[in-house]
């Protein structure tokens, strides 16, 4: 009996698994049976496959009885991108293709009826997939070609048609086709981290001593951050230059974030790994499905997926709606976004900064201030604002810090010229470079990324620090996990300072950067000196 088995991926969120096409061409009644839990979009395949076979000048086998089995069968698969897998298989399986090897060669891309191979999204996760995996080949179509090759050891056949997929597995000359078009789809409206290098400079905000320092402090060890004030103070302009003082990704950073900006199908032709960090700045008006992922259809990465390992800044955050900040519970404690639907569960790595911007009331005027308050609020519609910054999201914030107007006598200090982002940067880079070496062996990065117990147990505080610390949960001025966050910071204060293990000075500033309380000023002194 003719049975031809042909490789693709499915993909589950942003991990791919390996799916094996299995095509069966019997005698008997014509007809066609497709099982494995295809979805809409793939039970449509085999109408597409059987024109495209046929305006190729290949021959579909009518006549006879098809089953096509997508295994595993318990596996939910979605998507255009098995049409390829599908076609070849059944040629294979008819007896067209006798001396092609289907077996090693991953098979991507959707097919028109006249034979072209059409892109797809999520081609870079696919071919991750099929390179764990242990395959070394693998056909996409000629625009995704590129995409496909960022993976290391891999072959990639970039083709434009089924015909020329044919031609090139059975060792023939391989044909003309029609150029294939770019996949449509609009690009992310987020800045992609080199360009942002290009355009500003931490060196631009002038004063906000206590609010620079934080940032830096959060940019180095992968800290939540809460910065409130009146409008117009810097709030914005701080955390846009954010992303300058982050270093360069890894590679497998590079790979992994990479990999969600082509499931998302913003990866362009000619595209390459995004090095940079990169920022997204949505408006307070998104949806959940924006900012977290959903939509309809295929599931796709939210903008906070979209931001993973970089920065993402939610500006006046107590007008973002209801659902979208309980929801935001979950990706600042794990890292991660689960998505549920029925029976399907889609998790999107979450692991950059978030970076919330508050004003202290509906018009943004207030002043602690009475001098210089311009606010027309009432004390009602100021309390109401502040509880939209609900409680166990402010509790889940590393740092928070409150910004006041620029002082006419700091802008016009030509003695106290801020840093330049370059500068800021290597310390930064040096700061995560030591808390890479520390986590080596568990996978974790940064400090912010480390379980609670593991960090009690493992790499615990000093006995006065721990006292310190220990002191203002019993008096409930800090949360069991916010006594956690407090821990992560100490490190991170450490680890900028070079220490090979936190002090009480650094537990004390830890627990001022989360409270929100002024820093002290031999802090900052410390802080210019050691710069």
């Amino acid at each position: 009996m003719p049975i031809a088995t042909t490789p693709t991926i499915a993909l589950d969120g942003a991990v791919g698994h390996l799916v094996d096409v299995q095509v069966d061409v019997s005698p008997g009644q014509p007809g066609l049976t497709m099982v494995g839990r295809a979805d809409v979009s793939l039970n449509e395949a085999p109408h597409r496959c059987r024109m495209a076979i046929h305006n190729t000048g290949l021959h579909w086998p009518s006549t006879k009885r098809l089953t096509i089995l997508l295994s595993p069968s318990d596996l939910p698969k979605r998507g255009t991108h098995f049409d390829l897998a599908i076609a070849l298989a059944v040629l294979k399986a008819d007896g067209q293709l006798p001396a092609a090897d289907l077996g090693h060669t991953a098979l991507v891309g959707e097919l028109t009826l006249s034979g072209g191979l059409r892109s797809v999204a999520g081609v870079l996760p696919m071919v991750l997939a099929a390179s764990h995996r242990g395959l070394r080949r693998v056909i996409v179509p000629e625009p995704q070609a590129h995409e496909a090759a960022l993976v290391p050891e891999m072959d990639v056949l970039g083709m434009r048609s089924l015909g020329q997929v044919v031609a090139e597995l059975c060792g023939q000359p391989v044909p003309e086709a029609e150029p294939v078009a770019p996949m449509s789809g609009r690009r992310l409206l987020s800045w992609r981290g080199q360009e942002r290098l290009d355009e500003v400079d931490l060196v631009d905000v002038l004063g906000m001593e206590e609010a620079r320092f934080a940032v830096e402090v959060a940019a180095a060890g992968g800290h939540h951050l809460l910065l409130s004030g009146p409008k117009g103070c810097g709030k914005t302009t701080l955390a846009e230059r954010i992303p300058t003082i982050l270093p360069d990704l890894t590679l497998a950073e590079s790979l992994e974030l990479t990999a969600l900006h082509s499931l998302a199908g913003a990866l362009h032709e000619g595209d390459g790994l995004i090095r940079r960090p990169p920022f997204s700045a949505p408006h307070h008006d998104a949806s959940k499905a924006s900012i977290l992922g959903g939509g309809s259809g295929r599931v796709r990465p939210g903008e906070i997926s979209r931001a993973h390992c970089g920065v993402l800044l939610l500006d006046e955050f107590p007008l973002l709606r209801t659902d979208v900040i309980d929801s935001l519970r979950q990706p600042l404690e794990s890292g991660e976004v689960t998505i549920a639907r029925g029976d399907e569960s889609v998790v999107f790595p979450a692991r950059g900064m978030v970076v919330f911007a508050a004003n202290p009331c509906p018009c943004g005027e207030y002043l602690a201030d009475a001098r210089y308050n311009g606010c027309l609020c009432s004390e009602r519609q100021r309390r109401e604002y502040r509880q939209r910054v609900r409680g166990p999201i402010t509790d889940r914030i590393d740092i928070t810090r409150h910004l006041e107007p620029l002082r006419p006598h700091d802008a016009h200090d030509h003695w106290s010229r801020p840093e330049p982002s370059a500068v800021v940067r290597e310390r930064v880079a040096a700061a995560r470079e030591r808390q890479a070496a520390r986590y080596e062996q568990r996978g974790w990065r940064l400090n912010g990324q480390v379980p609670g117990p593991i960090l009690s147990q493992e790499w615990p505080l000093p006995r006065a620090a721990q006292r310190l610390v220990d002191g203002r949960m019993y008096d409930g001025k800090l949360s069991r996990r916010g006594a956690t966050r407090v821990h992560r910071l100490a490190w991170t204060l450490a680890d900028l300072r070079g220490d090979t293990t936190p002090s009480v000075d650094h537990a004390e500033t830890a627990l001022r950067l989360r409270s929100g309380e002024p820093l002290l000023a031999e802090v900052l002194r410390d802080h210019r000196t050691a710069s």
